[in-house]
């Protein structure tokens, strides 16, 4: 073969090229163009297909598509009917309801992918369109049966499978979202997204160190991944390794030095590990980053309060308005935070945190009926009846109030301190300032215990799973087991006592268990007033049994709330309280022996 026949041989024949220009043709190449990143040369072949056939649908599809891929809604609506009107291929539907989405019509985007379903019934990936339609409309229990189907037509489809998860989800359908994310793992292993997803969900399941292994898998596939890092050292945080999470903290600002959400984090981390002023540093360059960033002011505030600085800490907690969705209403009328004269003035204090919050900033009530107010009390119903015998207190509503008598000034009970200026050595610490519970409704609880030959303890675990800090605070009835074969009456003051400490209640009889009968704080008032002593990690019980002026023992974790301050074994807040602290160790091993060893030597000294 001479070159001139090689040449000859290497171009392409009459019919090729004639092939490759027919609209169809154009339309591949097109598509291709488009997939590639390359919009205007599949612009270009769009434009010659529909030179030769105006009315060639694909090529009024992909002039649409490339429409939506320019972000020209209204045009990409326009090619895209027209494509329609030629050939109402599902396809086609699908591209105009994503269009539509885009819109902003959601409607008429549900309207497009139902019917792009009904010609196509059997094309898993419309119905998962489908889904998605509904959850922009937010109708989620819909999206799921959409997801349902098309997992149905295809049991290998990865992406209906990690939807359905994500709605799952957001619904706090907890199990059946991981069961979807576990699935997505086996039909796709090793996928980062797929891994982040089941870890947040894992998270929310407080399964923390199966969270932290998903975390780390995704590590290892994408390691410069910032959010990751963090999210490592979030997990570790949340099983108490605070130490092991700040090198995960310094990772992520080594990708992203001013991630003001790995600085708070730090901060934090920095606080429970008692790097006090590390932590004060770490907080004052989140908000030199981001001034307006409330989680890290209240959480500055917080630690501020932990050790001692009272100015600035009950101000600080101001911050717990943006930080959080609190149930506190919008009033007309204008707070009161210590400025004005109460004298004479009508003032609701509403709670707005937590029923030990709540008990335990009650005792501020009394002072501003000392100032000439007249107080409206608003609380939670638990406490309602606890409360309503609060000196001062003219009027007490439980929650929620349907209407609310006229007031001039409201505060919330939270706020109570910052209003009247505490400060560490003005704490108002009268030994109980609840009222005694009715004698007669002592005498009844007292009636269904024990004879009163022994120490009655009163005794409180857990308190809820929900509180952010629940893993520390809380512990297992079963850790206190050294403390139950001492010669007292042990008496349950634990409500809803989680799973595991239901069998070891039934198990044993010897622990007095009355709290079906409890219905509210009034009644769990009445029984403490039957005991000798509270022995009680931080929950309500701890302030309830405080404010009446029992003898109450609190299990503390190192890091404690900050109302327990640092490095003392009493508290201003209540003299009749001791504190048991876990040291550096972190465990409560250690601190129910030193309970074990005082509680011994109580019951020597109070033997006859």
């Amino acid at each position: 073969m001479n070159s001139r026949d090689r040449r000859g041989a290497t171009r392409p024949s009459k019919d090729e090229v004639s092939d490759a220009n027919t609209p169809a043709a154009l339309c591949e190449a097109g598509l291709r163009h488009l997939r590639a990143g390359r919009p205007l040369d599949a612009q270009v072949c769009c434009e010659k297909a529909l030179a030769a056939d105006a009315g060639h649908a694909d090529a009024l599809h992909l002039m649409g598509l490339l429409s939506l891929h320019a972000e020209q809604y209204d045009l990409a609506v326009e090619w895209i009917a027209r494509a329609l009107r030629q050939d109402p291929k599902a396809a086609y539907l699908t591209s105009l309801g994503t269009t539509l989405l885009q819109q902003g019509r959601r409607d008429d985007a549900l309207k497009a992918f139902d019917k792009a379903v009904q010609l196509a019934p059997d094309n898993p990936e419309l119905w998962r369109d489908l889904g998605n339609a509904l959850v922009a409309l937010e109708r989620p229990g819909e999206a799921i049966a959409s997801y349902q189907q098309a997992l149905r037509l295809n049991p290998y489809f990865h992406d209906a499978a990690c939807q359905m998860g994500l709605v799952l989800r957001g619904l706090g359908r907890m199990e059946e979202a991981l069961t979807c994310f576990n699935l997505c793992d086996v039909l796709q292993p090793n996928h980062a997204p797929t891994l982040t997803q089941r870890a947040i969900t894992l998270r929310h399941l407080k399964r923390f160190d199966d969270a932290l292994a998903d975390y780390q898998q995704v590590h290892a596939l994408d390691p410069a991944n910032a959010d990751i890092c963090n999210n490592i050292g979030v997990s570790l945080q949340a099983l108490g390794q605070d130490e092991e999470a700040l090198p995960w903290f310094d990772r992520t600002l080594k990708l992203r030095p001013e991630s003001v959400e790995a600085l708070g984090n730090k901060a934090v981390a920095l606080g429970n590990t008692h790097r006090f002023g590390d932590a004060f540093a770490t907080y004052e360059r989140v908000l030199a980053l981001d001034p307006n960033r409330a989680m890290a002011q209240w959480n500055r505030a917080l630690l501020q309060l932990l050790t001692g600085d009272f100015a600035a800490g009950w101000a600080g907690r101001e911050a717990r308005w943006r930080a959080y969705q609190i149930a506190y209403p919008t009033f007309p009328e204008p707070p009161w935070l210590g400025e004005q004269d109460i004298a004479g003035k009508t003032i609701l204090v509403g709670s707005d945190e937590g029923l030990g919050d709540t008990i335990q900033f009650a005792r501020y009530v009394p002072m501003l009926a000392e100032r000439g107010a007249r107080v409206i009390l608003v609380v939670a119903e638990p406490v309602h009846a606890l409360l309503s015998g609060l000196a001062g207190v003219s009027q007490c509503l439980a929650k929620p109030v349907l209407s609310l008598p006229p007031f001039d000034l409201h505060c919330p009970i939270s706020s109570l301190p910052l209003a009247f200026g505490t400060r560490l050595d003005t704490i108002p610490s009268k030994t109980a300032y609840l009222a005694a519970p009715a004698p007669a409704r002592v005498q009844a609880w007292d009636e269904r215990l024990p004879p009163r030959d022994r120490l009655r303890i009163g005794l409180a675990w857990s308190g809820s799973p929900n509180h952010k800090n629940d893993r520390n605070r809380s512990i297992p009835l079963q850790a206190l087991a050294r403390l139950l074969d001492l010669d007292a009456t042990f008496v349950s003051l634990q409500k809803d006592p989680r799973a595991d400490d239901q069998a070891i209640l039934r198990a044993r009889p010897d622990i007095v268990d009355l709290t079906a009968d409890l219905t509210d704080f009034s009644d769990t008032a009445a029984l403490v007033s039957c005991l000798d002593l509270v022995i009680t990690v931080d929950t309500a019980v701890a302030h309830l049994a405080g404010a009446l002026g029992c003898p109450t023992w609190i299990l503390l974790p190192y890091t404690p709330d900050y109302r327990w301050l640092l490095g003392r074994d009493d508290s201003p807040w209540y003299p009749s309280v001791r504190l048991f602290r876990q040291t550096a160790t972190r465990d409560y091993d250690g601190v129910i022996d030193r309970v074990r060893t005082e509680l011994l030597a109580r019951m020597a000294a109070t033997q006859p």
